[in-house]
């Protein structure tokens, strides 16, 4: 009865909703224990490091179990529900000898391509075991040795101080081997709860936790008065009445990492330029009137995102990358637009596939696409991918301008500040006038101070003569 249980059970792994992602967060459960489920039926919504994804069921049948609750972090490739896939209770005992049954429950991953852009875990997944071998040569070798040592010595002490090294390579995946490097923790020690003995981010905080307790205790049996002071070191660092701690995962350590990572490779110029932007204000609301613009997104960054378009065009090296590995400057001969996006899960910065080839009117339209998705929430990981060079507006927020850090892979960032109302000298008299700061970041690895500043002089002149969008476009 037993086999025939697990036969008729299925389990749905996490997949790589992105491109190598190793985890994601459950943030939502639409099924419960005991509901129908049906082939690509959503079951749940997971926050990868790239954005928040939908996850479809791959086949049909009864929820039995919810492995983990909302706001659990999960690795790629662990099984996160089980559904019973019996045609019905009376009737899976008939289908249980059959020779087909068996199959789907080895290969749960080979179906996980069904879903858009799960290819991944399959592959990593197999990776390991390719590791093991030499490993478990080694290992067996060593165990061998204990064993004889157990079988032909009594003192069953010596066995736990060599036990730690019977492991010299746990397995786990690699954030969670940089959590444990970052949080002093010898994986090695660490009792895995994972499928296949893999060690979780919980099993290394639950080694952490484990380590003050024992080191607690010790003192406490001699010392009863230092136990007090002890547990009052914790409550002093960390008022739960004045403080708040949050979690940093998701889109917000992605976004972090990412921006330290960029500061610390590509040596970061910033130049800024003042303009008045009243013409290109006016062209603005003349848009806003026409009919090809009816129903579309116009605002002064669809001007400004036309401008850099064209900046580009014109000096087409700063649209490139880096590339270390191969010690190569790559020329992108493609525009793949990024807008820097805040969300109340952190900021993203979701692209515009091709812009350059864009008409004014399909700009808009992809402009208002990106903007309502972000907001939503729903901007896929593909959308995230492949950008070449980006605008962050901060002067929705009220600032006047800003010193952006590049998006990674990217060469240029433009950062456009507030438009206010200024006395400005126009026509050799003074008058209020339209006007804003930008500022251009840039990898001077690639963009040269000449580069850089001819880009930015013609975004300006741009947008000070919004006609030249014709004549230089």
């Amino acid at each position: 009865m037993t086999t025939m249980t697990d036969v008729s059970v299925r389990e749905f792994r996490m997949p790589d909703v992105g491109e190598g992602l190793t985890e994601a967060e459950i943030l939502k459960w639409y099924v419960q224990p005991g509901d129908t489920v049906s082939d690509g039926q959503v079951v749940c919504e997971v926050e990868t490091a790239k954005a928040a994804v939908e996850l479809p069921i791959p086949y049909d049948g009864v929820v039995r179990e919810l492995r983990f609750a909302e706001g659990t972090t999960v690795d790629v490739g662990t099984a996160i529900i089980t559904v019973d896939v019996a045609g019905g209770a009376q009737q899976a005992p008939a289908e249980e000898p059959a020779a087909a049954a068996p199959e789907p429950e080895k290969k749960p991953e080979g179906r996980q391509p069904v879903l858009v852009g799960y290819g991944v875990a399959a592959s990593s997944t197999k990776r390991r075991p390719r590791k093991g071998p030499e490993v478990t040569v080694a290992e067996a070798a060593v165990r061998s040795a204990v064993q004889g040592e157990l079988n032909g010595h009594a003192p069953a002490p010596a066995v736990p101080a060599d036990a730690p090294q019977e492991r010299p390579r746990p397995l786990a995946k690699p954030p969670v081997r940089k959590l444990a490097k970052d949080l002093g923790v010898d994986l090695a020690t660490v009792t895995p709860s994972g499928p296949d003995g893999i060690i979780t981010r919980e099993d290394v905080h639950a080694a952490v936790a484990a380590a003050p307790g024992a080191t607690a205790a010790a003192p406490a049996v001699p010392e009863a008065p230092a136990a007090p002071a002890v547990a009052a070191a914790p409550g002093a660092a960390y008022d739960t009445a004045r403080e708040t701690r949050v979690p940093i995962k998701g889109v917000r350590r992605a976004t972090a990492a990412a921006m330290v990572g960029s500061a610390f490779t590509a040596p970061h110029v910033t130049e800024f330029v003042t303009v008045d932007v009243t013409r290109t204000m006016k062209l603005v609301e003349e848009l806003k009137q026409d009919k090809e613009m009816q129903g579309l997104r116009v605002n002064p960054l669809l001007l400004i995102a036309k401008a850099l378009l064209v900046a580009i065009k014109r000096n087409p090296d700063i649209n490139a990358s880096w590339d270390e590995a191969n010690q190569e400057i790559v020329l992108k001969h493609y525009v793949n637009l990024g807008i820097a996006a805040a969300t109340p899960r952190g900021l993203i910065v979701p692209n515009i596939k091709d812009a350059h080839a864009k008409t004014l009117p399909q700009l808009a339209e992809a402009l208002g696409e990106l903007v309502s998705t972000a907001r939503d929430g729903k901007t896929s990981p593909a959308a995230m991918q492949g950008g070449t060079v980006t605008i962050t507006n901060v002067g929705v927020f009220g600032i006047d301008t800003g010193t952006p850090i590049l998006n990674p892979g990217e060469a240029a960032i433009l950062a456009v500040g507030a438009i206010k109302l200024q006395p400005w000298v126009h026509k050799g008299k003074v008058k209020p006038r339209q006007v804003t700061t930008l500022a251009l970041s840039f990898d001077h690895r690639l963009v040269d101070g000449e580069l850089g500043s001819k880009v930015l002089a013609d975004i300006a002149a741009i947008l000070e003569q919004p006609k030249r969008l014709i004549t230089w476009g």
